[in-house]
């Protein structure tokens, strides 16, 4: 059995943030709703589960139609099994991500980003597999006093420390 490496870039034109995962059961689409909508109540999100035995589907929720979709154009892409990716606009992973793997049947987080994102998949005969992600982009250097008092300003601006 032959294995051939595949790299597919994350289709994300506005650059929303997103959650990419495995997860074994077909409940998880509307266990991950649940989460989504007990966590900010109207958000705004799609995610596309991609089944891996059975019917084989893509298993959709979501409340934003047009992020449902962008859901499924990167799952189809993606095409490998018991995976998922959710889109949310004007939300950040942080608020979800604890609840989310919270969920049973969700096994692994890859990334929760804005970023660019590379997904390295494997696949065989039977479909493919994610090894990982290339998020983001390399560092350049080591943050100086400047550089910390920056990030921690940034992090107060938005509501995520006091100041």
């Amino acid at each position: 059995m032959m294995v051939e490496l595949d790299l597919v870039e994350i289709e994300n034109p506005d650059e929303l943030n997103f959650i990419l995962g495995m997860s074994h059961f077909i409940k998880t689409a509307e266990d991950v709703h649940e989460v989504m909508v007990g966590t900010v109540p109207g958000v705004k999100y799609g995610m596309a589960f991609s089944e891996a035995s059975m019917d084989r589907l893509l298993r959709t929720e979501g409340t934003d139609p047009e992020l449902v979709d962008l859901a499924v154009r990167n799952m189809e892409r993606i095409a490998s099994g018991h995976t998922f990716i959710i889109f949310m606009r004007d939300a950040f992973p942080i608020n979800f991500l604890k609840g989310i793997q919270a969920v049973p049947e969700v096994a692994n987080i890859f990334c929760a980003t804005a970023n660019p994102v590379s997904v390295v998949v494997a696949r065989n005969e039977r479909g493919g597999g994610i090894l990982g992600v290339i998020d983001g982009y390399s560092p350049l250097g080591v943050e100086d006093d400047a550089a910390k008092a920056k990030r921690r300003e940034f992090l107060r601006m938005i509501g995520y420390k006091l100041q």
